[in-house]
């Protein structure tokens, strides 16, 4: 009996789809090369955006198809599914199942390259165009000892990058006691531990919130000799009123002034963002707050999303009215900066 995995979404569904990879071969399951050859489809879907969504129902389009040479294929959906999603596609799929399964099995790390550790799953953020809180539910965070022994596992095999992965890494927190006395171990303990783990590897995190940035971190980053020069700090916007749309709690000037102490502190750090184009209301002049905010930073790379109405999201019930290709003028016009200050 053979599985095949079609993972949708970011290094999270990746590392989840490890998981679910140790889970069936634990059933019995042998892993397939292509989905043509498979008993069992998994599927592992994304919900950020409707597009992910929209490409789950076309990999279920091709079911009969595939039965045709498989006729007892099963076909099981998870991942990040909105409860109304869930009704449509129980008519698509022979079983939905919670991911939460799949959440406590440590991966066999067959790619020795690198391993993607989650240390928390869920959000307590509610971006307002973000579905995470309402897929993963609350913020839950994993004991330090589990991450550890991950870390220490995947470094054994061979893996040379350790990356972990949370909705929002600086939330985290885990207690132990010692001398009969409670510790908290944040994100910066974390980060240290892991970087007094012997062996030849470097440490790689995402994604951080603007928001509760710390001192603390920046210190830990540029004092740990194995984590990586390396930050994808998310703006999202550059201008402060679609800011507070957004749920995002920090104005364009306390983003620049952290920017400001983590190059300081680090002064090789390789700065990358994410920003949503074309939010609801958006206007020009506002756009421009955003433009002039990576021509003042200079980021290394930028994700440039154009904003998509997601369903069940606060801002799914604001007028999504910046036409689409003024949207996708607005990305090129952001390409184009990143790639201007790109180095020559």
């Amino acid at each position: 009996m053979k599985y095949f995995i079609i993972t949708f979404g970011c290094q999270m569904n990746v590392s989840d789809s490890e998981r679910i990879a140790t889970y069936l071969e634990k059933e019995g399951y042998k892993p397939g090369s292509k989905k043509e050859e498979a008993d069992l489809l998994m599927v592992n879907m994304c919900s950020v955006r409707q597009s992910a969504v929209d490409r789950v129902f076309g990999v279920s389009r091709n079911f009969d198809a595939l039965r045709i040479k498989k006729p007892k294929l099963k076909t099981v959906l998870t991942g990040c599914i909105l409860k109304s999603n869930r009704k449509l596609f129980k008519e698509k799929f022979d079983e939905i199942l919670d991911k939460k399964t799949f959440l406590n099995l440590r991966p066999k790390y067959k790619d020795k390259k690198l391993a993607y550790i989650p240390i928390s799953n869920g959000c307590n953020n509610f971006c307002t165009y973000c579905v995470v809180p309402y897929t993963r539910g609350p913020l839950k965070c994993f004991s330090h000892k589990k991450i550890l022994n991950e870390a220490k596992s995947a470094i054994r095999k061979g893996c040379k990058e350790i990356w972990l992965l949370g909705q929002n890494v600086n939330d985290y927190h885990s207690e132990q006691i010692t001398n009969n006395r409670k510790q908290v171990i944040n994100f910066s303990k974390l980060l240290e531990l892991i970087n007094k783990l012997p062996g030849d590897f470097k440490i790689r995190f995402m994604s951080p919130n603007p928001k509760n940035f710390s001192d603390e971190l920046i210190d830990a980053m540029a004092n740990c000799e194995k984590v990586a020069k390396f930050l994808n700090l998310p703006v999202q916007s550059g201008d402060n009123k679609i800011l507070k749309a957004m749920n995002r709690p920090y104005t364009r000037k306390q983003y620049k002034k952290l920017v400001q102490k983590i190059r300081e502190k680090i002064p090789d750090i390789n700065l990358t963002t994410d920003v949503i184009v074309g939010f609801p209301g958006e206007t020009k002049r506002q756009f421009e707050n955003t433009l002039k905010l990576f021509k003042d930073i200079k980021f290394n790379l930028a994700y440039v999303a154009k904003y998509s109405p997601r369903k069940g999201t606060a801002a799914f019930k604001l007028k999504d009215n910046i036409l689409l290709e003024e949207k996708k003028r607005r990305e090129k016009i952001l390409k184009k900066v990143i790639a201007d200050n790109a180095p020559k």
